[in-house]
């Protein structure tokens, strides 16, 4: 016969197995977070780069890019059509002022300037002609005004005689006008004589002058003949590093080709280039810093071109450590160009992530891992980021490349 079981023990029966079933409950439920725990992303504390949200004042500036060039240099161009016979100096060849670069063949650019020379010494034989047969012609032309003087006054003594025997009565009317009108006639006639001798004089020396002017442009031009034909004795302008040079013997060379560059390399500025956009940012005086690698350089703004062309501007940079060891022409760099400031506000460092302003996805640090957030930045400059909202002042923020994880909410820190 079946006893019942008494209470107490069905008691303890059912909180055994009570027990049972939660434990079982609770190490399935530490099994599974164990094995999230280890199927979780992870990074390690050493490979991220991270920087504590704090405040301060920010040079608010834009990015662009730039180039090392020299502080100096110049492109030699060749004055005449011509071809190169020799090249005496090559690419990096260090050279003085006065230093032959290149020979052109100046043959023909010689024989055109000794026709000019002979031209401009016909010139001035012609016009020394021209003097000399206007003083001949106006000497002649004072003498008979002398003769007509002496003719007159001849003239006039006769008209006196003759009125002074009219007045006697030894002579008659008719005489003494018909000497009358012959001394008028002899004035008129010098008048006349005179007249053509002022304007004879006048003729001569305007003619003289379009002469003389006329030579004086022409050896004008024979002199900027003989500059463009010295300067066809390819020599370097300065003390310089000889750049490049055109060395292909008998290569045909026209006017205005460049055949050689001379520049300065113990001295460098930086080319900048920016979109027009940002183009009300930038002028002539702003602060700039240039980074080349690790090496930060300050710099001033020396002088921006008034016109964009295919959408940028070019602006460049004066250094003031424009002999730094780290530059080298052709050195690709980014200028930061400073145009405004401002004061308490919140920042975290500037970095790769940074592409201008606007909501980010960032990862910030929770304890032991990484939750993703998302933050409103401003206005930057090369060494911080305006945080607008999104964070807090302490927090530490990965600014670090993490485009690997951007699928990831939330990353493990070992």
């Amino acid at each position: 016969m079946d006893r019942e079981i008494p209470k107490e023990v069905r008691r303890q029966t059912l909180r055994r197995q009570i027990i049972k079933a939660g434990a079982g409950v609770a190490g399935f439920i530490g099994l599974m977070a164990f094995i999230l725990s280890i199927l979780q992303p992870a990074v390690r504390r050493k490979d991220l780069h991270l920087s504590t949200v704090d405040r301060g004042v920010i040079e608010v500036s834009v990015n662009a890019s730039g180039k090392v060039v020299p502080a100096f240099e110049e492109i030699i161009n060749s004055p005449i059509h011509s071809r190169i016979v020799e090249v005496y100096k090559k690419g990096g060849d260090a050279v003085d002022s006065g230093t032959p670069i290149l020979k052109l063949d100046l043959q023909s650019a010689q024989t055109d300037y000794n026709k000019l020379l002979d031209e401009e010494q016909m010139k001035r034989l012609q016009l020394e002609q021209l003097r000399l047969t206007g003083r001949g012609k106006l000497s002649e032309m004072e003498m008979k005004l002398k003769i007509s003087r002496m003719e007159l006054n001849r003239k006039e003594v006769e008209l006196r005689n003759e009125r002074y025997l009219d007045s006697l009565g030894a002579g008659t009317t008719d005489k003494v006008r018909q000497t009358e009108l012959s001394y008028n006639v002899g004035q008129l006639q010098l008048s006349e004589d005179e007249q053509k001798y002022i304007n004879e004089q006048a003729l001569a020396e305007a003619e003289l002058k379009v002469r003389e002017l006329e030579l004086s442009i022409f050896r004008k031009g024979l002199a900027e003949m003989k500059r463009t034909l010295d300067d066809a004795q390819i020599r370097s302008p300065r003390k310089a590093i000889l750049t490049w040079v055109n060395s292909e013997i008998g290569a045909q060379i026209q006017p205005g080709s460049r055949i050689a560059v001379v520049s300065d390399l113990s001295s460098f500025k930086i080319e900048g280039e920016i979109a027009d956009t940002y183009g009300d940012r930038i002028a002539a005086g702003s602060k700039a810093v240039v980074k080349t690698g690790s090496e930060k350089l300050n710099g001033v703004v020396s002088e921006v071109t008034p016109l964009s062309r295919n959408g940028v501007i070019s602006f460049s940079v004066r250094l003031e450590e424009s002999s730094h060891r780290r530059l080298r022409s052709g050195l690709k760099t980014d200028v930061y160009v400073m145009n405004a400031v401002k004061d308490d506000v919140m920042r975290i460092a500037n970095a790769s992530y940074y592409t201008g302003k606007g909501a980010y996805e960032l990862f910030a640090v929770n304890g032991g891992q990484l939750l993703r957030r998302r933050v409103q930045l401003g206005d930057s400059n090369f060494e911080y980021v305006e945080v607008i909202s999104g964070l807090e002042e302490g927090d530490e923020v990965v600014v670090s490349d993490m485009s690997y994880y951007k699928e990831k909410s939330k990353l493990k820190i070992k």
